[in-house]
């Protein structure tokens, strides 16, 4: 019970420490320890409700476009959102720009590169879809 009331206070901790960096996170969602949220454009990750983003996730917000004239490479900022209900396995990275849609499950390590349509599962490097037409309340994760 204890354990339980405490682990609510951290979560709620971690969604205004996110907060007040500028991230767009829903407070309804869970916040693991270890997550890696671009801090080139923060405003650019919004986050939905009821998502859980897991140990050691990678949420980017930016493009590196090559500048050979120039000698280095630029950023280009972008929008990066993932969807109500969606759950981002440990190690996942989300590249900067994907559209991730509503209850989605992405395996842990995947590299989502390409926009992921709501209500399936993704896995691998490139994430491919894996599983179609799922609703969460049938997955036992």
């Amino acid at each position: 019970m204890i354990r339980l009331f405490l682990s609510k206070i951290v979560q709620r901790l971690r969604y205004y420490f996110y907060r007040l960096q500028g991230y767009d996170v829903h407070i309804t969602c869970e916040l693991e320890r270890g997550l890696n949220l671009d801090r080139y454009f923060r405003q650019g990750i919004h986050v939905g409700a009821h998502t859980i983003l897991t140990s050691r996730v990678t949420i980017l917000s930016h493009k590196l476009i090559p500048r050979k004239s120039l000698g280095r490479y630029d950023g280009e900022k972008v929008h990066t959102y993932i969807g109500e209900w969606c759950v981002i396995g440990i190690g996942a990275v989300v590249m900067g720009g994907v559209r991730i849609g509503d209850q989605v499950v992405v395996g842990a390590g995947a590299v989502v590169t390409k926009d992921v349509p709501s209500n399936c599962i993704v896995a691998g490097n490139p994430a491919r879809i894996v599983r179609e037409n799922i609703t969460m309340e049938d997955l036992r994760l």
